[in-house]
């Protein structure tokens, strides 16, 4: 029997920036253990692991570094079986429902996934003694930021029940961390972008959409602004904040700036389409209290961690491009099911309700 030197336990290990982290701590750390906990709802797919098991499927059990396990961060007894039968030296939290515009007309599982999940799982971290836990957040919980960057010590001023319930999270392991010294981190991202992103989100939406030669729709005029990241420059920062992170500290991570039209245009460019921009989008009507720019500033992580931002979007999106021209199969499937049609005509008809 092998004796691995960390059992980590990743909570939505099946979704976009999950799996990318399990493929990040896989291929990194030969001598982890690595625990995948995903409910496999509408945008978890095991297909995007697919390469990982394959690799572990010809193991010996003893030899297996990865493990799927299916279920819910919402069922304590589940967790509360889990935890003391492994033992694991980390628990990362990526379980989340994600999109702004679902929470708008479906809030109920934001809430009881981002809110009620996540307090299942700090207090069995607090019961059963986890040495660390890591809560991924995100940038949204600042809200709307018209000028200057929000370091982690700014107001949380979440616009939809997304951000809402995210900051209602980060609020509750906040307070374990001082009324029960849980050792955890909090972790914020900025938008992420790169492969295996479930296609309702913008790159992969306007990419696919391209190719196949349908418009994207457009929230209002286009011109909010985002902090694109790359979901590996992501991983690298949360690599860092779990094995580095001082216990009870939040790190941002960011990534580039720039308009949802200037990446629309940017996705246009890499595949050398004809005309202008303006011929590729249908602008629909904006979101009810829609945020006009993110704006995370990551100077602590790259002070106190020793983060960079490897992969500059100009940079890479190309090569984000190719992934999905030469992904169709996995994003075409996804696009064929009735659950992301229903999701896509709301969206262009900016049904929010």
């Amino acid at each position: 029997m092998h004796h691995w030197r960390k059992k980590i336990l990743i909570c939505g290990g099946a979704g976009f920036i999950g799996s990318n982290f399990v493929r990040h701590i896989y291929t990194r750390y030969p001598s982890y253990q690595i625990y995948n906990l995903d409910l496999l709802t509408y945008c978890g797919n095991q297909a995007n692991l697919s390469d990982i098991e394959q690799v572990e499927s010809g193991k010996p059990a003893a030899d297996s570094r990865y493990v799927f396990l299916h279920g819910d961060i919402c069922d304590k007894d589940l967790l509360d079986r889990l935890i003391p039968t492994y033992r694991f030296d980390v628990i990362v939290n990526f379980a989340a429902e994600s999109h702004v515009d679902r929470s708008l007309y479906s809030s109920y599982d934001f809430i009881r996934t981002n809110v009620l999940g996540v307090h299942n799982l700090i207090d069995a971290c607090r019961r059963h003694g986890v040495p660390r836990f890591v809560q991924i957040s995100t940038d949204e919980v600042y809200g709307d930021v018209a000028e200057g960057f929000c370091t982690e010590q700014a107001p949380l001023h979440a616009s939809n029940p997304y951000s809402a319930s995210k900051a209602s999270a980060d609020v509750l392991t906040k307070s374990y961390m001082r009324s029960h010294k849980l050792p955890a981190v909090i972790v914020r991202g900025s938008n992420n972008f790169g492969p295996y992103q479930y296609p309702e989100k913008l790159i992969p939406l306007a990419i696919s959409n391209m190719i196949e030669g349908k418009k994207i729709p457009v929230h209002g005029t286009g011109e909010h602004v985002r902090s694109w990241l790359h979901v590996l420059d992501f991983c690298e920062g949360i690599d860092s904040a779990l094995h580095h992170g001082r216990d009870g500290e939040i790190y941002n991570v960011a990534g580039v700036q720039k308009t949802n039209m200037e990446v629309i245009e940017s996705i246009r460019q890499s595949l050398a389409l004809p005309n202008t921009v303006d011929a590729y989008v249908v602008h629909t009507s904006d979101r009810p209290g829609a945020d006009l720019r993110y704006a995370p500033d990551a100077t602590k992580i790259k002070q106190e961690l020793g983060w960079e931002l490897k992969r500059h979007f100009d940079a890479v999106i190309h090569d984000t491009v190719l992934w999905y021209l030469n992904h169709r199969f996995w994003w075409e499937e996804i696009k064929g099911k009735d659950v992301f049609q229903d999701h896509y005509k709301r969206q262009e008809e900016a049904k929010y309700y």
